[in-house]
This record gives structure tokens, C-alpha cells and sequence, in this order.
């Protein structure tokens, strides 16, 4: 257990690293979850899709500022 504990902080930390890169992936990946669920969850796809962008958005800024 302990190493998918590591692995998810190695995960972490690299997306922390690479935010704004990663947020055209929170689209792709909420694109393809609508189309998985035929749209019957769009609403909850989307306002997880939109916070997973505001917090890397945050986590980019702080990156430029260091």
C-alpha cells in the first residue's frame, strides 16, 4: 500500500510542476467521461471538471511566482 501512496505524491507532484500543461487535460478527460455516460451526468462532470481547472489554474500562478 505504501507504494501506491509514493506513487500517488510522485503523481502529485508532478502535475503541481506542470499545471498549466495539464488543464487541457481536464477537458479531453471531461469529454470523454460525458461521452461515457451518454450525458445522463454532464452537470457533475462538468463542476468537477471546473474545479480540477481552478485549482491547477492556482497551482500555475504559484509556480510563475517561485
Amino acid at each position: 500500500m505504501s507504494g501506491t501512496g509514493e506513487a500517488f505524491d510522485r503523481l502529485k507532484k508532478a502535475v503541481g510542476d506542470n499545471a498549466d500543461k495539464v488543464e487541457g487535460v481536464v477537458g479531453k478527460a471531461a469529454d470523454a467521461a460525458k461521452k461515457a455516460t451518454g450525458g445522463a451526468h454532464d452537470d457533475k462532470i462538468d463542476k468537477g471538471a471546473g474545479a480540477a481547472t481552478e485549482y491547477l489554474r492556482k497551482r500555475a500562478q504559484e509556480n510563475k511566482k517561485s
